[in-house]
């Protein structure tokens, strides 16, 4: 495991209970087998942080999405009372519920995504595990 010269106090603390863990659980094990396992966590970490960094990414994309939307269907009805003419409620009906099928379908991509996010990290500490709990060859 490096350093980061970034490192905030909180990592380092992360660090250290990783560093005592994997000592205490790998006490019997060689030097090589504590430092691998610490770098196959350190990945798993940084693989998980990754991930969700990508479905915050899809949220706020989800999000401003949405917000478009809406922000179409505000100027479109002030566009129309702008002009003097009559609302046209059906019109503006049929843009609301465009706009709550286009959330729905936002919110449902969100969902599966977070789905996938979670499959994924469980393959990645089911794979850990085994990696770990595997004789030495």
């Amino acid at each position: 495991m490096t350093s980061d010269p970034n490192s905030t106090p909180e990592s380092a603390i992360e660090i250290a209970q990783t560093n005592a863990l994997v000592d205490a659980e790998l006490a019997d094990q060689s030097d090589e087998v504590k430092r691998e396992t610490k770098a196959l966590i350190d990945a798993l970490k940084l693989r998980a942080q990754t991930e969700v960094q990508s479905a915050g990414d899809l949220a706020k994309t989800a999000s401003d999405y949405t917000r478009e939307s809406y922000l179409k269907l505000v100027r479109e009805a002030r566009e129309s009372v702008e002009q003097s003419r009559l609302l046209d409620l059906e019109r503006i009906e049929q843009s609301a519920q465009k706009l709550q099928q286009e959330a729905e379908k936002n919110w449902q991509s969100l969902v599966q995504e977070m789905g996938g996010l979670s499959d994924r990290l469980s393959e990645a500490a089911k794979a850990a595990w085994e990696k770990l709990n595997r004789s030495p060859d």
